[in-house]
């Protein structure tokens, strides 16, 4: 069996493979399916400093090639996280990671550094996708300037490994990577979301109650092959790869563009024990092309 290991930040991953905010609860909810100290880490739903109820009824919607989403971060808040789901979690044996979310940099931060006085949550992955209530609603992670703001307020508070998630609605991911990289980011997680919507033709209504939501699973595969390519080229910190990663081969062509990490999200509605089939796949992969250790193929893409 070849080595799997890798490391991200301060993390030490016994796999690449992790589990994407949003679509593995807080990892309890699969623990009849697959072991979950089997993972390299698992990144639990989106937290934010309050109490969220998330979007009105209907939320979902399936595509072609993928589902929407517009959920809209409903959680408990982080005391809640903090006093009822952290005792549950904390004695997993892999990196459990907390996905943070908030409206003003301020907001992160106090998230964040609650979340820093947990001994057994080594890292966090910051959503940098939400409104900026301050400045019109236009999310953070969309301009250089309002993504740097979010991540240096959270390195202030927060003292280990911080990971950036990017958004992929932007003209040019590569300067907003180099923006957070800049501001103290450990590492960098993308693609989140596409923005995306579905219309009822009977209704002549959109399917989902705020019209647009997030596009994930296969169809934007492409795209965030293509970012993660760009970014990893671009910065000096570990790359997390994700978006449509449905199978071992998804994961390898990742990690071959730069990632030294993924993760999987829409996929485990599909398939619950698809994470251990793909770090299986992956195995089988290094083994077959005589690799020792999956760090052989990471960023080995040739010209």
């Amino acid at each position: 069996m070849a080595d799997l290991r890798v490391k991200i930040g301060g993390l030490d991953l016994k796999n690449p493979v992790m589990t994407a905010s949003g679509t593995f609860g807080y990892g309890l909810e699969f623990a009849d399916f697959i072991n979950l100290e089997d993972l390299g880490g698992i990144i639990v739903k989106g937290t934010t400093l309050n109490p969220r109820e998330g979007n009105p009824y209907p939320r979902m919607a399936e595509t072609a090639s993928g589902m929407l989403n517009c959920v809209g971060l409903q959680n408990k808040g982080v005391d809640y996280f903090c006093k009822n789901i952290y005792p549950q979690i904390k004695d997993i044996n892999t990196n459990m990671i907390v996905n943070v979310s908030g409206s003003c940099p301020e907001d992160y931060a106090e998230c964040a550094a609650r979340i820093d006085e947990l001994e057994h949550i080594p890292a966090i992955e910051l959503n940098i996708s939400c409104p900026n209530v301050k400045q019109g609603g236009m999310a953070f992670g969309v301009t250089p300037e309002g993504a740097a703001s979010v991540v240096k307020a959270v390195r202030e508070a927060y003292h280990k490994t911080l990971i950036v998630k990017l958004s992929p609605n932007v003209t040019d991911i590569v300067s907003i990577a180099k923006s957070v990289v800049d501001a103290g980011a450990d590492s960098l997680s993308l693609i989140n979301t596409l923005m995306g919507m579905a219309i009822d033709i009977e209704k002549q209504r959109p399917v989902l109650s705020i019209a647009t939501g997030g596009l994930s699973g296969p169809a934007v595969k492409p795209v965030a092959l293509r970012m993660v390519w760009q970014v990893a080229k671009a910065v000096n910190v570990p790359i997390i790869g994700l978006g449509g990663i449905m199978n071992a081969t998804d994961a390898i062509e990742f990690l071959l563009a730069g990632a030294t990490a993924i993760q999987i999200g829409t996929a485990n509605f599909i398939d619950p024990t698809i994470t251990v089939k793909v770090a299986q796949g992956i195995n089988e992969y290094l083994d077959k092309h005589g690799y020792s250790s999956v760090n052989e193929i990471i960023g080995a893409l040739k010209d």
